[in-house]
């Protein structure tokens, strides 16, 4: 069942991430953490490179390599858009190149992820 929403799900959470990425906040709540959009910015674009990797290999048929690239790729880009968009569109955020360099090392968290467990899933067999 979940595999045949993948593609929805993906698009949503898409589409939820850009619009809270594009939205003017006024005061956010501090945390405490002084690193704490870096940390969002990771855990979001992982969560975002998951998604498309499942869409590609669920929806589109592809095999694990061929997605793996195009999921990042598709994750990464999107997340380069958008802090160009923020830049250009809202005058409470700004492009931040360390926000696209979060979002990149999530996504490379996440293929880490993936070739891990593909690599250990092979080896069982």
């Amino acid at each position: 069942m979940l595999k045949k929403c993948v593609f929805i799900i993906t698009v949503f959470y898409s589409l939820a991430l850009a619009s809270v990425c594009l939205i003017d906040f006024k005061k956010l709540p501090d945390v405490g953490i002084s690193f704490a959009d870096k940390i969002f910015h990771s855990l979001t674009y992982t969560l975002l490179a998951f998604l498309w990797f499942n869409t590609l290999i669920f929806q589109f048929k592809m095999g694990n390599k061929q997605a793996i690239i195009y999921a990042s790729v598709i994750s990464i880009v999107f997340g380069i858009i958008i802090e160009v968009l923020q830049g250009v569109f809202t005058k409470t955020r700004h492009a931040d190149v360390l926000d696209v360099l979060a979002n990149s090392l999530g996504v490379l968290f996440m293929v880490s992820l993936i070739m891990l467990k593909n690599r250990i899933t092979v080896k069982k067999l």
